[in-house]
């Protein structure tokens, strides 16, 4: 028998029939999915220093357990001293089991370990996804704090089938994304 994540389980086993009563949907087809997880992360001072995109696609691949690629320039700009196809960023692309895995890891281990937390903003993008902005790479347990040089945000894309905003906030708020108590829009 193959494993499968106990996110993924719970998704196929509770939230789907959940969401198809709330939303009233006659098939189990329009139930919204979560179909892949991208992190992000804007590494800008790369410019003046070619080893700084080296460490961040090195703990970005530790994070997402799984290779990081890195983001090049689309053109020059003379005032930030930037060539096109230059790398100025790292990204992840994550799906199926590996996007549940990282999925329950953010939730139960790397969000708590944000000081002052009391939740993430639900504001969506129109098109029922959500992009969570993290202040520093060294919430996640991956990264061993003595060995970081340099603070890094990113950004974590979930891009869901969902056709409103309300959907999927519902699926984001069903799979466990600790929402502030607020209105969704």
């Amino acid at each position: 028998m193959s494993y499968e994540p106990t996110l993924k389980k719970r998704y196929s086993e509770e939230i789907v029939p959940a969401l198809k009563k709330e939303f009233d949907y006659k098939s189990v087809m329009q139930v919204p999915k979560l179909t892949k997880i991208v992190l992000n992360q804007g590494v800008g001072a790369a410019i003046a220093d070619k080893k700084i995109i080296d460490v961040a696609t090195e703990e970005m691949t530790m994070i997402a357990g799984q290779k990081a690629v890195q983001t090049v320039s689309k053109k020059d700009i003379s005032n930030f001293k930037l060539r096109k196809k230059m790398p100025i960023g790292v990204r992840v692309t994550l799906r199926r089991s590996q996007m549940f895995e990282f999925l329950e890891r953010l939730i139960n281990i790397s969000l708590p370990r944000i000081r002052d937390f009391r939740g993430i903003e639900g504001k969506m993008d129109g098109q029922g996804n959500y992009t969570l902005g993290i202040p520093e790479q060294i919430i996640f347990p991956e990264i061993n704090i003595d060995r970081v040089s340099k603070i890094n945000g990113m950004n974590i894309t979930f891009v869901t089938t969902a056709d409103t905003d309300e959907e999927g906030f519902a699926l984001l708020k069903e799979l466990g994304l600790p929402f502030k108590n607020v209105k969704k829009n």
